[in-house]
């Protein structure tokens, strides 16, 4: 396996990724849309116990419509799910959308969606993401190199008590075929190991998370004690993980679907715990169907890659976070991995 040239979702030809970031005085959230080529297949899983979600029904296997036009990320809560209906009208003013008439007007884009709990992260409870931070993320996108840390859908996420992130990976598999995975990581689960590293880091590739601390055992959690009861004050839905995986494969709906499952593998291994009461995990996947379809162990190895794309593009997530403290605010206050590795 290698790394594609961005090493982010962005190397599946066609798919592209835009941010629209609210992190002024009383904000602290966003929007992450992943934008794929015309007629893309998508599949979705949902492993959380507190999920957010929008338009997640239409991938089921069992129903029609097997286009995605865009796939949404965003904080705020239920509130924020307000940010797909701003990416449905770029979209439609995109020309995008599956025809229900005639008329080249006749169109409804498919846009699902899956939110993370952020609300009051920037002092103001009611400062969320609505249908204008949507059309600035689809409008924002591009097929260039993602950009990662606190920003996007991942600006008031934190993760065990840390600053949480956006994070991409990729992997160009030895059948020729593509694969990248998005991550926004807002978890109830810690991605420290007992040494202080990332989890992740195991499962990097060589060179990919270079320069990061030398372990230190005990120094994060220590840090981190005091802050305890915050973590005990969590109620049901206010977390959640979520991806978005891609691949030039061609799949069927069911096919996205098996992807998105074996994908929460990598969630697994760079969080512990995961899908609990508190997260919403989602994974969406997404075909662009412009290479062959994979059969026996070249579609072993496209799941394998999946979950290990997932693991890796949390890493760089948690290693690419910064700290922050709107504590003057009564918001979010919450060390970056990197600032609690080396605090004292």
């Amino acid at each position: 396996m290698r790394a594609g040239t961005h090493n982010a979702i962005t190397d599946v030809e066609g798919v592209r990724v835009g941010h629209a970031t609210r992190e002024e005085p009383g904000w602290l959230t966003g929007v992450t849309v992943v934008v794929p080529p015309l007629g893309t297949v998508g599949g979705v899983d949902v492993r959380g116990g507190g999920p957010g979600t929008r338009e997640t029904d239409l991938l089921d296997p069992a129903n029609g419509v097997d286009a995605v036009d865009a796939v949404v990320l965003a904080g705020g809560s239920a509130f924020g799910l307000a940010a797909a209906d701003g990416v449905a009208v770029a979209a439609w003013e995109d020309g995008r959308g599956w025809p229900v008439g005639a008329g080249p007007e006749e169109r409804v884009p498919i846009v699902p969606a899956a939110i993370v709990f952020d609300l009051g992260r920037g002092g103001s409870w009611r400062h969320h993401p609505g249908p204008a931070d949507g059309a600035a993320a689809y409008r924002a996108a591009s097929s260039g190199p993602v950009a990662m840390g606190a920003l996007g859908a991942a600006t008031g996420a934190r993760a065990g008590g840390l600053r949480g992130g956006v994070g991409s990976a990729s992997v160009v598999l030895d059948s020729g075929t593509t694969l990248g995975a998005l991550v926004v990581v807002n978890a109830v689960g810690s991605p420290v190991a007992p040494d202080g590293s990332l989890l992740a880091a195991a499962w990097g590739l060589p060179g990919e998370l270079d320069g990061l601390p030398p372990a230190a055992p005990g120094r994060v959690e220590a840090y981190l004690a005091g802050r305890r009861a915050e973590a005990e004050a969590l109620r049901a839905g206010t977390a959640t993980t979520l991806a978005v995986v891609a691949t030039d494969a061609t799949l069927t709906k069911a096919g996205c679907r098996r992807l998105a499952t074996v994908s929460h593998d990598g969630m697994a291994r760079a969080l512990s715990p995961v899908h609990t009461a508190f997260d919403g995990d989602t994974v969406f996947s997404l075909a662009t169907g412009a290479g062959p379809v994979p059969e026996g162990l070249d579609l072993v190895d496209l799941h394998d890659a999946a979950a290990r794309c997932v693991t890796r593009a949390v890493g760089r997530a948690l290693a690419a976070a910064t700290s922050v403290d709107r504590s003057a605010d009564g918001g979010l206050v919450a060390p970056s991995w990197r600032a609690a590795l080396t605090a004292g």
